[in-house]
């Protein structure tokens, strides 16, 4: 039998003044700080195209409104009475706890009242207050905020505070529409808003209760925290769409957190719930349908959550409990350097793989793919991480692959290389073909459909941890790309909006007139609220325990605050083994520390920023040396140069200044390399170049902040390329003079990748950057399709010149990119893709071949680690950096490697061979790394050591590495 949607619960009818008598219960979220005016990662990226809705909505005679236009429109109304009808549409009063409501608000010989309505009935005129159920009167507490609430709210420190009456239950008026109002003398309304409710939420329904659904022997239970809901149902379905409900189910409330209990019959079903809530974004009471935000499975493109136990052995691969005694060792996280690879890329274009796995997570699990083997080979030299691209259920491709659209590649490939029509006919499809990189989250906890054979059933949760188990099997741990940062859906009819429609204007941090922050891209999320973080939490641990995760990589971890970055640490290094199947003590997390938007400075609480992260042992990705080798910033000119660019050496024409400023520019751009190689270590002393001695932090950027900001180097994550921007092949192809050779770009690139080889801390690499991977010079291939993304593992091109790149974030540079793509001088063959492979897998078995590339501490890396060619009279273009380590039974540094006691790393960006003799040097015995003597590089054959004068002579673009072996 079917219960009425329409009458099955009624709205509150209980008194507002008294708490409802509980019912019974039948159980127990690349990589640069972005300025405001593109503050996302980056924020077009990400698809905003609306899928089809998946539940009927009847028509809306009312706008929603959730963004500053609608404020703009409200304060450009010059009538009064016409400002007071609209306020409920901003939500500038906060209720922050039980006792007190903040409003930036002089009340002056007025009265301040709580206006509630059950029925969202509430309007506002100049002369009268309607719709009321309750007014409350409030009053100023002279005292101001407490401190507590400033500290969970510091943007809005300088607020009044009113108080709310002692006696008075709360938690019945937050189910209804709220308002806070000032009356003058004469009764008559001056002044009204809509109220923010996280504060009072947390402090009155913060829950650690079971949530989602629980797998009992006899019974599955649902259980959801929804406090402001009125009603809740779960309708339960067979099928993952179309047909009718099995049954639908009444939730029944205690303390904000809704739970039913129904037959384990319900296991392998489907179900979305129905929530009858007041949203401010329609000033109406909805029934929003929205998936569990605890589903651990859906139905294709998330139109109903799946109902699977992932405890099952059905949805266990073989030997997927004995997963964790397999893992790649990992005995520091000193030890690890990254590979940053997205699912789709890594075998939508290989011929190698069978063509129903392409593009998926089962294209992992083949022996002997092209790309297969490529891993192997970079876990043989010493990748130990593979970075994926966000793999949970995100917008913006459809799970069933037969709705995609393609453009016949063989087409494309007939158009010339400079050509505005590839680019043009991947644009008419971007949002309905099957690539985007998948900054669009939806819900966090269920791998993404599209990636599976079957987006329907348990397939997807199957063939992810055969991925996962595939990948630890050839010696890779994996790390997985959270979004935690934002979500793409809000409001009650978003078919991409989940938390918003459960618990409205919760989840979501809005500003200071009510309306959702956007600086992250769309929809910020608010850690700040305590379960907002608790979810966090849940996840991670929930991907670690179920799906045996080995890394977290936080998108705009910026954005979180610090406390939740912290717990979330602790949370994931307390499992063990015997517990929870994991070892949580090798779970290394990471992500963006950028530090903007209205997080910026602290503006919401500690958050999780480069600089408030030291000392935590959470890593951060390392802008400052990336920028100082490649030049200038992803947001400065695509011309300027850098160390590696040929910055004063090797001019391309852009104006830089006079030659004193670029000498200037080299100068102090080696200063801010050097403190990234060695780890960006706040406290790490070395000599700058006027000469004198100072510590990473001051070393200051060009704004003026501090280069270094690490206090251990698994705090500091070095990369010079990332999936954001341009890659390294496609950046050195802008900023080096248009007129050099493909051998020397060559070069140059192997230049870059040597330098983070080398570094202490963390070493990250974007895909493809090894194999000289070009997008066609396209600054943000988030939705480019397969066309400008493709990576090729058989090595027989890197994808330069396959048509001007898209234009909605490239047409100001195609006058820049035109004449490269189409000069011949550009085109890497074969032999050069080769070559860079063969540079990138002996730089990595060089780092491996010595702890002394990877020292686990602070005071280590000052103890052995110096640099030369310092101070006013260095030679410019080049860094020379020694590693010493101690002798058994000598006094001094203890031992460290039993092979090398003394490493010399020489970085010789210039364009013709370089000597720089050091005493420091004399009477060593060094000799070139056998692994570049070994190697088919001619060029660094040639470096050579002098003992007696402790001369080292480098030929032009090269990093050598001597090494002095210690005696038999």
């Amino acid at each position: 039998m079917f219960l009425s949607l329409a009458s099955s619960a009624p709205l509150l009818t209980v008194s507002l003044l008294s708490s409802p008598t509980p019912p019974s219960t039948s159980n127990g979220h690349f990589l640069p700080p972005r300025p405001a005016t593109c503050p996302s990662s980056p924020p077009l990226r990400r698809s905003v195209v609306p899928l089809p809705s998946r539940h009927p909505r009847p028509l809306r005679t009312r706008p929603l409104f959730s963004s500053s236009s609608s404020a703009m429109s409200v304060e450009e109304s010059t009538s009064t009475t016409s400002q007071l009808r609209d306020s409920l549409l901003h939500s500038r009063a906060y209720w922050v706890s039980k006792s007190t409501i903040a409003w930036n608000l002089d009340v002056g010989d007025g009265s301040c009242h709580l206006f509630a309505s059950k029925t969202a009935a509430l309007s506002f005129t100049d002369d009268k207050v309607q719709g009321e159920d309750v007014k409350i009167n409030l009053e100023e507490d002279s005292c101001g905020l407490p401190a507590n609430v400033i500290k969970k709210f510091p943007h809005i420190r300088d607020y009044k505070a009113f108080k709310v009456p002692p006696a008075l239950d709360a938690k019945p008026l937050l189910k209804c529409q709220l308002a806070v109002a000032t009356l003058d003398s004469d009764g008559k309304c001056t002044n009204a808003t809509g109220l923010q409710l996280p504060g009072v939420l947390d402090e009155l329904f913060s829950y650690n209760g079971p949530l989602g659904a629980v797998y009992l022997e006899e019974s599955v239970s649902l259980n959801l925290w929804a406090p402001t809901a009125q009603a809740v149902h779960a309708c339960i379905y067979r099928d993952p769409s179309g047909g009718d409900p099995l049954e639908i189910v009444q939730l029944e409330e205690v303390n904000g957190a809704w739970s039913t209990k129904g037959p384990k019959r319900w296991e392998g079903c489907y179900y979305v719930y129905e929530v009858s809530v007041y949203h401010p974004s329609t000033l109406r009471i909805e029934k929003c349908y929205a998936n569990d935000p605890y589903a651990r499975g859906l139905s294709s493109d998330g139109r109903r959550t799946f109902l699977v136990n992932l405890d099952a052995d059905t949805v266990k691969p073989e030997g997927w409990d004995n997963l964790a005694n397999e893992k790649p060792d990992i005995h520091s996280f000193s030890d690890i350097s990254i590979y940053e690879l997205h699912i789709r890329d890594f075998s939508a274009n290989d011929h190698t793989v069978h063509p129903e796995l392409r593009g998926g997570y089962l294209a992992f699990t083949l022996q002997d793919s092209s790309g297969v083997l490529h891993l192997k080979k970079l876990s043989n030299s010493g990748i130990s991480h593979i970075h994926l691209l966000p793999t949970f259920q995100f917008a913006g491709v459809d799970d069933e692959k037969e709705n995609w659209k393609c453009v016949d590649t063989k087409m494309l490939e007939k158009l010339p290389s400079d050509s505005v029509e590839q680019q043009a006919l991947i644009t008419a499809i971007q949002n309905d073909d099957g690539y985007n990189w998948g900054y669009n989250p939806v819900l966090w906890g269920v791998p993404k459909g599209s990636y599976a054979s079957n987006p329907n059933g348990p397939c997807r949760i199957i063939e992810f941890r055969k991925m996962i188990q595939a990948l630890n099997r050839i010696g890779l741990r994996v790390v997985l790309d959270v979004v935690y940062n934002h979500l793409h859906g809000s409001g009650p009819f978003d078919e991409n909006s989940v938390l918003d429609k459960i618990v409205p204007g919760y989840y979501l941090r809005r500003n200071t007139d009510g309306f959702i922050e956007h600086s992250t891209c769309v929809n910020n999320t608010a850690s700040e609220h305590v379960m907002v973080e608790r979810l966090i939490l849940d996840d991670l641990l929930h991907w670690a325990i179920h799906h045996k995760v080995d890394g977290f990589r936080f998108d705009l971890m910026g954005h979180i605050m610090k406390s939740t970055m912290v717990k979330a640490k602790d949370a994931l290094h307390i499992l063990t083994k015997e517990r929870d199947g994991v070892d949580g003590s090798s779970i290394y997390i990471y992500g963006e520390g950028w530090d903007f938007g209205e997080v910026a400075k602290n503006g919401r609480g500690l958050n999780a920023s480069q600089f408030n992260l030291c000392g935590t042992g959470i890593g951060s990705f390392n802008d400052r040396i990336r920028d100082a080798m490649l030049g200038g910033s992803p947001f400065g000119h695509p011309l300027q140069q850098g160390f590696v660019t040929g910055l004063l050496l090797q001019p391309n024409g852009h104006d830089h200044g006079t030659e004193a400023v670029a000498d200037r520019m080299l100068a102090v751009a080696k200063d801010h390399i050097q403190v990234g190689m060695a780890a960006n270590l706040r406290d790490f002393v070395l000599t700058n170049c006027d000469g004198k001695e100072v510590k990473g932090s001051e070393v200051l950027t060009y704004d003026g902040a501090s280069v270094a900001y690490a206090l251990c180097p698994t705090e500091t994550v070095n990369y010079v390329s990332a999936h954001d921007n341009e890659t390294l092949f496609d950046i050195v192809g802008l900023k080096t003079p248009i007129e050099i050779s493909i051998d020397e770009r060559c070069r140059i690139n192997h230049l870059a990748t040597s330098v983070i080889a080398l570094s202490q801390g963390i070493p990250f690499f974007h895909s493809g950057d090894e194999m000289l991977r070009s997008k066609s010079l396209d600054r943000d291939s988030y939705n480019s399709g397969d066309w400008f993304n493709r990576l090729d593992f058989t090595y027989n091109s890197n994808n330069w010149g396959v048509g001007l790149p898209p234009k909605e974030k490239n047409e100001k540079n195609w006058p820049l990119i035109k004449p490269r793509l189409t000069d011949p001088s550009f085109n890497a063959q074969r032999g050069h893709i080769l070559a860079a492979v063969e540079n990138f897998l002996n730089l990595l078995c060089i780092r491996y071949s010595s702890p002394l590339f990877r020292l686990k501490t602070a005071n280590a890396i000052q103890e052995r680690v110096r640099f030369h060619n310092t101070g006013p009279s260095w030679i410019p273009g080049v860094i020379v950096m020694s590693i010493e380590d101690g002798h058994e039974g000598i006094p001094g540094l203890y031992q460290l490697d039993s092979t090398y006691s003394y490493i010399v790393v020489v970085v010789n960006t210039c364009p013709t061979e370089v000597s720089f003799a050091c005493p420091t040097l004399q009477a060593r015995t060094l000799k070139l790394h056998p692994v570049q003597l070994m190697s088919t590089d001619e060029v660094v054959k040639s470096s050579t050591y002098e003992p007696s004068s402790g001369c080292l002579t480098v030929p032009p673009r090269t990093t050598a590495v001597f090494v002095e072996p210690r005696e038999v």
